[in-house]
């Protein structure tokens, strides 16, 4: 097959050339912002309250993580001014504490910039894992993902968003390396945040990747247990508590499908159906790359998921990679880009045009599912059936 024309290839050269400087300016702008917020307020993040939850653990033990009590006396030991309030209180799953732990010897700067040092090689690893194209095109994926709001705003507040990223990348990874149960083992990340990519252990069932699939289930009951046990049933009806309380807070659900619909009841309904849609997919898609069971599972649950907040939607991103991946048509590079600028501005014109481009995903999705069945009677069988996938153009 005869390989691009020197004119062609002079444009791809500008337009990679022309993504680089965008990318750069938008990552060195972000990067100044985030400088400029932890200089006005260095507490000012959620890292503060893993780092309180885990200090309250070894001092009063793990039950008392969601006392809010404790909370605001260890905040206030800390000396970072901050007052409990319905956004500002500890209500994270108990590994994320845990996670925190070893950093409690550390004074709470060395602490805060070693738990972003360790989500920015979350980071680089994801982009090792998941990014579409080789050379300088991936370069310049990294810088664009260090210049896009959802990532610059969780590595701002140290949210696990990016662990639980790496989780995913990494499950695909072990899964193209034929290494199947390891990469159920690692969605042990899901633990972190369970609302960024739960159905992802249910779509790997259903794609016929089983083995992953009880990888993941080992993974996260042992830590299921092993949270319960720690808890306790005070500590555990304290969590809940906070939950319920979380799940009625107005900001929590305003780029979830709530603040279109309104009703939380018809929101919850319509919310089921995206879910058994998405996972539908991931079942017709089983016989294709690791890749078309990944995207539904992600896209899906983030138009599923009780409440969302801006950083959460790294796992868009890791989504598109991964689907970019897939050698699509190059219009879908414009659509992806789209919904990444519909990300980028959110503050401005708000969730509507974001949700519009997840639901479109799913569109697309399916008509890809649907074109799937009528073109390839034969299609690849998934993992456990045979040995390995074949290499993408990406790789």
């Amino acid at each position: 097959m005869a390989g691009p024309t020197p004119q062609t290839q002079r444009w791809r050269n500008l337009g990679v050339a022309a993504g680089a400087v965008t990318a750069v300016l938008f990552a060195v702008f972000d990067l100044y912002q985030w400088a400029l917020a932890y200089a006005g307020d260095r507490f000012h993040n959620d890292f503060t309250f893993y780092y309180a939850a885990a200090r309250i653990g070894l001092a009063h033990g793990w039950s008392s993580i969601y006392d809010l009590h404790l909370q605001q006396a260890e905040l206030d030991a800390m000396g970072s001014g901050i007052k409990i309030a319905e956004l500002a209180r500890f209500i994270s799953p108990p590994p994320v504490a845990w996670s925190a732990l070893p950093l409690t010897p550390l004074p709470y700067p060395t602490a805060y910039w070693t738990w972003t040092a360790a989500l920015l090689i979350a980071l680089a690893l994801t982009w090792r894992f998941a990014s579409p194209g080789r050379g300088p095109w991936r370069l310049v994926q990294f810088a664009a993902a260090i210049g896009w709001l959802p990532v610059i705003y969780g590595l701002q507040l140290g949210q696990p968003g990016l662990f639980v990223a790496l989780g995913v990348a990494g499950c695909y990874a072990l899964l193209r390396a034929d290494r199947p149960f390891w990469a159920g083992i690692t969605l042990a990340a899901l633990a972190l945040k369970p609302q960024l990519a739960f159905l992802v252990p249910v779509a790997l069932l259903l794609g016929g990747r089983t083995r992953a699939f009880w990888g993941s289930v080992v993974a996260l009951g042992l830590l299921a247990v092993a949270s319960m046990v720690a808890l306790g049933p005070s500590g555990v009806a304290a969590y809940e508590a906070r939950l319920t309380f979380a799940a009625g807070v107005p900001v929590n659900r305003e780029l979830t499908l709530a603040s279109l619909i309104g009703s939380l009841a018809v929101t919850r309904v319509i919310q089921a159906a995206i879910a058994l849609w998405a996972l539908v997919l991931a079942y017709r898609l089983r016989g294709r790359g690791h890749e078309w069971v990944l995207v539904p599972a992600l896209v899906g649950g983030l138009l599923a998921s009780p409440y969302l907040h801006l950083d959460d939607l790294v796992m868009l991103g890791l989504a598109g990679w991964l689907y970019l991946r897939t050698s699509p048509p190059a219009w879908t590079w414009v659509f992806m880009l789209g919904v990444a600028i519909a990300a980028e501005g959110l503050p401005i014109w708000g969730p509507l045009p974001l949700i519009v481009g997840e639901v479109g995903a799913l569109v697309l999705l399916s008509v890809s599912s649907v074109k799937h069945y009528d073109r390839d009677p034969a299609p690849q069988r998934a993992e456990g059936e045979a040995n390995g996938m074949p290499m993408l153009s990406g790789q």
